[in-house]
């Protein structure tokens, strides 16, 4: 008899880690498929809250934000690019051009989650790879309502909430929340409400973790 586990992953569509962390979430379910029957919700975490429209060059940006230098960036990039690759998970190889405000991304996946979760995880893979994979801007109403299309909801409908501020106090709400359990990097993945893993793990780490929350170790 499998286990029915909630998991709520924690991240920001702008987070490079965060599609690894899912990919490899992903494929650790896939191998406990049987064991577990998980509940996936996807919840906000904004890395740039205050980033303006047409967001920022990448480089400067972290730069700014870490102090990395040109050629750590790009050790970096490379890094994150090969380690999407051995998951499935494409990054370009040029990287990112710009850093983008992901609020608007937030409030569709909202929108998706209340629609149905396999809804709101095809839209979370399609904002991932819309900005990763293809280099387009999740500040974009263009790029985000054909991400929704893309996850089979309604594009009339996600253009009628991009145009407006629907659903934008319970995103707001929604990341108030975790930042009061203590949640201040991602991806954060928390199981059942009280189990925390942190990062973007291998695929043995959450299966273990899972496999062990499952049978109540």
């Amino acid at each position: 008899m499998s286990s029915e586990l909630k998991i709520d992953f924690v991240s920001d569509v702008s987070c490079p880690w965060c599609a690894i962390g899912l990919a490899s979430l992903e494929q650790a379910l896939q191998r406990l498929d049987g064991e577990i029957k998980p509940q996936l919700h996807f919840q906000p975490f904004e890395l740039n809250p205050a980033m303006p429209p047409g967001g920022q060059d990448i480089g400067e940006h972290l730069t700014g934000k870490y102090g990395t230098t040109p050629e750590q960036q790009a050790a970096s990039r490379e890094a994150i690019r090969e380690r999407g690759a051995a998951l499935g998970f494409e990054f370009r190889k040029e990287g990112r051009g710009r850093v983008y405000n992901t609020f608007n991304a937030h409030r569709l996946l909202h929108w998706a989650g209340l629609d149905s979760g396999e809804r709101q995880h095809a839209l979370k893979k399609a904002l991932l790879k819309a900005y990763f994979t293809a280099g387009l801007s999740p500040d974009s109403a263009e790029v985000l309502v054909q991400a929704a299309t893309d996850a089979g909801l309604d594009p009339a409908r996600a253009l009628q909430i991009l145009e407006t501020d629907e659903y934008a106090d319970e995103v707001r709400a929604e990341e108030r929340r975790f930042q009061e359990l203590g949640i201040h990097a991602v991806p954060s993945v928390i199981v059942n409400d009280r189990h925390l893993i942190q990062g973007g793990q291998p695929p043995e780490v959450f299966e273990q973790a899972l496999r062990r929350i499952a049978a109540g170790r």
